[in-house]
């Protein structure tokens, strides 16, 4: 008989055949890291129940299988090639293999020339991100996937890092969003990001063939994979199984079971994980630890003993919910910690009871709320005032600590550290890209090791040899631990080297700081995952610094909340909370639906609270709420540069169209290119504005998945053109933009400047068209006409250089004519905002991002919040070139430094930068316009944005500015 074992990351399973190859035993089975036991009970029961004395020959595969294979000298088959092997037996004519697995997702080219494409750093989107995702559900998988059957809308959610999507499914949570929306929008979200960041560029047809576990068991996931492939793929019978049976049929050598279990055994008994020194070398030493941090106490008062004015804090956090009630000398009276379940909401309402009807004499004087819930439960209970999170824990650790000038706060899947100057936040670290190493990321080991966090946290601290498990992705980190576990390391071990996970993450990865003296020397640290002894003890150790620890560090914002409530209120007697009565009516019913009110098409969500009052959720601005369609006084640059390129519509041409993709440097030289062409006689068509699905409809063909978002939206934008009958595309190649005296040169970044051969290169529909790709250089003005009338001929009989010249004429002035109407209209939103006293943000960046896909409704945000909005180049051009310490030799970044110059010596204007991931030379630009913004006393504030940017992130770090800005 032949054994196939294939030992995953999560399961192992095992197939038996008999001499004609028919499967006479299966199994599949999680190994909750418990390899080398299951491995023994497995080889024993085939032994004694299948065998029955006969001899067997026997191979491994799996991802978690080589070392065990290789130390028990056991013949070993890589998996990709056992798949290639059962498949090849069962269904020859496959051509794709898609197979998710616990932690690894790979898609097996099979027809057209073999590839295979595996995921490397991140394991977001395979078994274990679909298991998290669940857990935050509160839901097992397959009530996920039962639930997902009755979707009705579809949100963006990440799944490139597992913890990450928490962030964007924790506000759709709080807000009132169904589960079986979010758990439909999970399996969409993993589907994309398995072709997206797998197969890139290279095409998904003919015969699919679905494997794994997780295509498997969730039938909804399959479907999520049909609808962004547009098509049925096949799960075939015993899809689990096609690793181990690949593993089977390849088996040739006869092995020893008995040889092989006590090799096995063996295996079991090594231990050979790097560690770290112990946390605390003994009793006496973790006792004046405990006893210097129990200084740290926030006082206390007896809420049934009291009868002046008390203030209420709310803290809806990302896992959990806190509450804190507290009298006029900021004494605590009462306080609640717990598990939010996705729904903040139904918990408030219940711990306002039990107040109300314990304590009928308390009487609210003001209430306050922060965190991720905070505009639901604002709305939904009538509460006072909302503040941001990052001002509530400064309030909380000022209490504490007057002269803090370092707040760090560690949560359930978020950090905040800030920096104080001068009594105000001045700098802010959030995770807006990745959030291993949060409370959530503790959460989810202990439950997975059968502990709750309390008790796995003390099983740390006299640990004899943590693990050095680094700083990783979350999902990854189980390989991590797993592989540490079977090689000895006890729990305790894993205990102590995750808390040194979670403060390198923080430290190395969020702060990024090199030296303690970085931080300061008043640290506050706070949240619920300081409240592990652990956690802080390595903090201290790796920093150097004694800190300052709250008793009541997990409840710092709800506090910090409160006192907010109390500063505020100006003595008012009565709070605006709702009453006993209207609580014990209270009724909270949500609806889902989608705004039309613009290009970005929000999904809202609809909270209906008693009848008739609402809240929605999900609006990137105020028109949901008002009704107003657009229009109106904002004082918004970006909206009203939209609209200027909004008004180039196609105009009838003796030529036929010709089409322009909407995007990067095309979102500030339409008016040049649409003049150009409409003088020649082409109707010019673009792409027009994006969205998601544009940005799905070209993922298929992005070869790169680390290259900036604005660039991936381009696949999309061509695509967009050629399904519109376009026949010719002009997206031209240009080293250089037109050089406004600001730098040391005029380059376009490499992507922007080359990325028309990359589309070329990755579609190929575009074969059969024309895409005119040529490289341009619009910079010289006089030689223009000539070289493009050369390219243009190429293509173009009847095009000759005399046209050429006065469409190029006419071309340069209404650029320069679209330049001036921008500069003449935010100087006008100047003057006005100053008139009006308003603040002025100098939202800066590159051109596309005016897209509204790509900057995520920031504009809006700011306007939102009382300021004005103008861009970088209407200020740019009011500063010459001066020096910088770097090589000044990008258009775009050269108007930052020059906006940044400007900003500096207007006391009513701060400046704001957007980001793109992927733009590899964006670290160099941000330092720089931090050392000229600082130089001048200024705050700044830099906004990281792609396809899956934290917009809670963003919206703590633009209030974050603005409350800065008020102290």
């Amino acid at each position: 008989m032949k054994i196939g074992l294939d030992i995953g990351s999560t399961t192992i399973k095992c197939v038996v055949l008999d001499e004609n190859e028919n499967i006479v035993y299966k199994s599949y089975e999680r190994h909750m890291s418990q390899i080398t036991q299951k491995m023994t009970e497995l080889l024993l029961k085939i032994k004694n129940d299948i065998l029955g004395g006969a001899s067997a020959q026997l191979t491994v595969s799996g991802s978690a299988g080589m070392g065990i294979a290789q130390t028990c000298h056991l013949p070993f088959v890589q998996e990709v090639y056992a798949t290639r092997i059962a498949t090849g037996r069962l269904l020859p004519d496959t051509d794709v293999i898609i197979e998710l697995g616990g932690e690894d997702a790979k898609i097996l080219f099979l027809t057209g020339g073999t590839e295979v494409r595996m995921n490397g750093s991140c394991a977001g989107g395979t078994g274990a991100f679909i298991d998290q995702m669940a857990t935050l559900l509160n839901i097992t998988p397959d009530e996920m996937n039962q639930l997902a059957g009755q979707y009705e809308k579809i949100y963006t959610i990440a799944s490139r890092c597992g913890v990450f999507a928490k962030s964007d499914i924790q506000p759709l949570l709080n807000q009132g969003a169904r589960k079986s929306d979010i758990s439909a929008s999970i399996f969409a979200a993993v589907a994309n990001q398995t072709i997206a960041g797998l197969a890139q560029g290279r095409k998904i047809s003919g015969k699919v063939l679905y494997l794994g576990g997780p295509l498997t068991f969730l039938s909804r996931l399959r479907f999520a994979f049909d609808t962004a492939l547009q098509t049925t793929g096949i799960c075939p019978e015993n899809s689990l199984y096609f690793v181990a049976l690949g593993a089977a049929y390849s088996s040739i050598e006869d092995i020893d079971l008995d040889k092989a279990l006590e090799n096995i055994a063996s295996y079991g008994n090594q231990a050979a994980f790097l560690f770290i020194p112990p946390l605390f070398e003994n009793e006496a030493e973790y006792n004046e630890f405990k006893a210097r941090h129990a200084a740290n106490k926030a006082p206390r008062g007896d809420i049934s003993a009291y009868t002046g004015r008390a203030y209420l804090g709310i803290d809806a956090g990302s896992t959990t919910v806190k509450a804190v009630v507290i009298g006029e000398n900021g004494e605590i009276l009462d306080s609640v910690y717990r598990g939010n379940s996705g729904n903040p909401v139904p918990i408030i309402r219940e711990y306002l009871l039990e107040l109300f009807h314990q304590y009928p004499a308390l009487r609210f004087a003001a209430a306050a709320v922060t965190g991720y819930g905070e505009e639901l439960l604002r709305n939904a209970f009538e509460l006072d005032y909302g503040i941001v999170e990052t001002v509530a824990h400064f309030t909380a650790a000022k209490h504490f600590l007057p002269d803090v000038d370092f707040v760090i706060d560690i949560g359930g899947q978020d950090m905040k550290c800030f920096k104080i100057r001068r009594g105000a936040i001045d700098n802010i670290f959030l995770n807006e890209a990745c959030s291993s190493g949060c409370g959530s990321f503790l959460q989810t080991f202990a439950n997975t090791l059968g502990y709750d966090i309390a008790e796995f946290a003390e099983m740390g601290l006299f640990a004899k040899r943590p693990v050095d498990l680094g700083s990783r992705c979350t999902v990854f980190m189980n390989s991590s631990v797993k592989q540490a576990q079977k090689d000895g390391a006890t729990t305790e071990d894993i205990s102590a080297g995750l808390s040194v996970s979670v403060v390198k993450n923080a430290i190395y990865k969020v702060i990024r700081v090199s030296s303690a003296e970085e931080l300061g020397r008043n640290i506050v640290v706070q949240g619920g995952t300081f409240l592990n002894d652990a956690v802080l003890r390595v903090f201290e150790k790796e920093m150097g610094v004694h800190v300052v620890r709250p008793d009541i560090s997990g409840l710092m914002g709800a506090y910090g909340a409160a006192l907010y409530a109390q500063s505020k209120s100006n003595g008012q007697e009565k709070s605006s909370l709702i009453s006993l009565d209207e609580l014990k009516d209270f009724k909270h019913e949500v609806k889902v639906t989608s705004c039309g009110l613009c290009n970005n098409h929000c999904r809202l969500t609809i909270n209906i609270f008693g009848g008739n009052r609402r809240f929605i959720g999900g609006n990137r601005c105020e028109k949901p709420v008002t009704k107003r369609s657009g229009g109106g006084s904002e004082l918004n640059m970006y909206a009203y540069k939209l609209d200027q390129l909004l008004s180039y519509k196609p105009v009838a041409g003796k030529r036929g169209k010709i089409g322009i993709p909407m995007g990067l440097n095309m979102y500030e030289l339409l008016p040049f290119w649409h003049t150009f062409f409409t003088q020649l006689g082409f109707e010019v068509v673009t792409s027009g504005l994006s969205n998601r699905d544009l940005y799905i409809k070209g993922q298929a063909t992005i070869p790169s998945d680390t290259v900036c978002f604005p660039a991936k939206l381009m696949h999309g934008h061509v695509l967009s053109l050629v399904e519109n009958d376009i026949k010719t595309i002009f997206y031209p190649c240009m080293s250089y933009n037109f050089d406004e005296g600001l730098g040391d040169n005029h380059y376009n970044c490499p992507v922007v400047a080359y990325y028309p051969e990359v589309i070329s290169a990755n579609t190929a529909v575009l074969q059969k068209l024309t895409f005119i790709h040529d490289y341009v250089g619009i910079h010289r003005r006089k030689d223009f006409p000539k070289k493009m009338a050369e390219i243009l001929s190429q293509y173009f009989q009847d095009i000759d250089e005399k046209e050429v010249k006065a469409a190029a004429k006419a071309a340069y002035g209404e650029y320069e004519a679209y330049l001036a109407r921008i500069r003449a209209e935010g100087d006008r939103m100047i003057q006005q905002a100053e008139s009006e006293k308003k603040p002025i943000i100098i939202l800066s960046g590159r051109p596309y991002h005016l897209d509204p896909e790509i900057n995520h409704g920031i504009d809006k945000l700011i306007t939102s919040l009382g300021a004005a909005v103008i861009s970088e180049d209407v200020v740019s051009c009011r500063v010459e070139h001066f020096p910088t310490t770097v090589l000044n030799q990008w258009t775009y970044h050269a108007r930052l430094y020059a906006a940044a110059k400007y900003v500096g010596g207007k006391p009513n204007m701060n400046l704001v930068q957007l980001v793109s991931f992927g733009c590899g030379v964006d670290a160099i630009t941000t330092d720089e316009v931090r050392s000229i913004l600082e130089k001048n006393d200024k705050i700044y504030t830099q906004i990281k944005i792609d396809e899956i940017s934290n917009l809670g992130a963003i919206k703590i770090r633009l209030r974050s500015l603005f409350a800065a800005l008020e102290q």
